[in-house]
């Protein structure tokens, strides 16, 4: 008769992140959901039963907080302003930062162009490619102008040689491109897996703090958009930012998920150009439309972080015949076109099943607040009717089921960035109800279909 396991006997196999256990080895954790991270409990799992305490020398003692000098870590800037803004004002030397994005956004041209700016500023810098090789990373740089002889660059995968390279160097500012492709020899596993990235982040990190050297670790995403790897990896770093666009386009947004040295509110813009990547300090202009009003346009001031951006909304109302009529919409949310719609014809009296309606934004801007429902009733209004609005006027406010107009987040400052553009007429929550916001439009001469329902 074959032995039975003690019922007290330990489980064979834990898992490294959380610390669950199974009897059997298998590829997830059951836990945590982690890969490859359940490993045999007889191998170091980073969970220790019992600590010894040790006594902390002078240097590191406890001290109470109001005599933390915090001049010892002044901000640097990056030498790029729109990235510094991200950051909080610049980076904080031992800083560690994650930057992730899709493939082929820019992250890469980025950093590039931080490290280019930061060598000019006079700081040596280490730009370690774990996927291009340095002739490779030469040849971006020769486009996009960023040489420089302090601009140190290293094609290398293993984390060891990088940190050689750190002590041979001395740098002022390390860039990691990416951390999943960098591997340690005292972790199992490829590069990339969970127990890899944590390995590599954490010497990294540790090697940060010590030194005071800031750091910049570039992500990959996942197919979802999250960052590949263990969820740890955005705890272990100071800073987490997405580096996001649209491919059609070449407007680019670095956004602060984490920050702990700033506020996590703030975007930054650039223009991928085909010598690199350009700040865009002021993009107001660019998600307005050029020439004279047209008949379906409305603008609306939206909030990018603590930035107020004028964007242009754009409506087109075509008769058709066939039962279905079709709602198209490019950079909003269509749920919302959609009560928009339904609003405008059951409160307002619109006709507009027998219609198409094609909504879309200028630039290629993406809103998904509700303060541009009101911009978007007004295009769709005056798309219908034939009218034209000012170029002058501005309207925010999120509309109800009841045709009420609701006050929206950061109003006074929206209201206060669109006098500062020029927009003297502001279309808000002031006006109540939408039927009083379209009696209040200041309409240009041009003909109109009176066999509508008029407001």
């Amino acid at each position: 008769m074959a032995s039975r396991r003690p019922a007290t006997a330990p489980a064979p196999y834990r898992c490294t992140e959380c610390g669950w256990t199974t009897l059997k080895w298998v590829g997830r954790c059951g836990e945590c959901q982690s890969w490859g991270t359940v490993v045999e409990a007889a191998e170091q799992t980073g969970i220790v039963r019992a600590i010894v305490p040790v006594a902390p020398g002078a240097a590191r003692a406890a001290r109470r907080i109001t005599e933390i000098d915090t001049q010892d870590a002044p901000r640097r800037t990056s030498g790029v302003g729109e990235f510094d803004r991200v950051l909080g004002g610049g980076i904080v030397p031992g800083a560690a930062i994650l930057l992730s994005g899709e493939p082929g956004v820019g992250k890469s041209t980025l950093l590039l162009e931080v490290a280019a700016k930061s060598a000019h500023a006079g700081r040596r810098v280490l730009y370690a490619s774990g996927e291009e090789s340095a002739a490779q990373v030469r040849l971006r740089a020769e486009r996009t102008g960023a040489l420089h002889d302090e601009l140190f660059l290293a094609s290398e995968t293993d984390l060891a040689t990088i940190l050689g390279h750190v002590d041979q160097v001395e740098p002022g500012l390390l860039i990691v491109d990416s951390v999943q492709t960098i591997s340690s020899a005292h972790s199992d596993g490829a590069a990339g897996q969970p127990a890899q990235v944590r390995e590599v982040a954490s010497a990294l990190i540790r090697v940060a703090k010590e030194r005071g050297l800031p750091i910049i670790l570039v992500g990959h995403v996942t197919k979802d958009g999250s960052i590949a790897g263990p969820r740890i990896l955005e705890h272990l770093v100071d800073v987490v930012c997405h580096f996001e666009g649209d491919r059609q386009t070449s407007l680019r947004f670095v956004r602060a998920l984490k920050n702990r040295f700033g506020p996590t509110d703030e975007v930054g813009c650039f223009d991928m150009t085909g010598t690199g990547i350009a700040e865009v300090a002021d993009p107001s202009a660019l998600f307005l439309g050029h020439g004279e009003p047209e008949p379906g346009t409305c603008v609306t001031i939206a909030m990018e972080g603590r930035r107020a951006l004028p964007v242009e909304i754009q409506a087109l109302a075509v008769r058709q015949t066939a039962p279905n009529p079709r709602r198209i919409v490019n950079g909003v949310d269509s749920s919302r076109v959609a009560m928009v719609l339904a609003v405008l014809e059951s409160r307002m009296g619109l006709t507009l099943s027998d219609r198409d309606v094609y909504v879309s934004t200028v630039g290629g801007v993406r809103l998904v607040e509700p303060a541009a429902d009101l911009a978007i009733a007004i295009a769709v209004a005056n798309a219908v009717k034939n009218r034209k609005v000012s170029k002058r006027l501005a309207a925010i406010g999120e509309l109800t089921l009841t045709g009420e107009i609701r006050n929206v987040t950061q109003a006074a400052q929206r209201a206060s960035e669109a006098k500062r553009l020029g927009y003297h007429t502001v279309l808000d929550a002031s006006s109540r109800k939408l039927a009083q916001a379209l009696n209040e439009l200041q309409v240009r001469g041009m003909p109109r279909d009176d066999s509508e329902p008029g407001f």
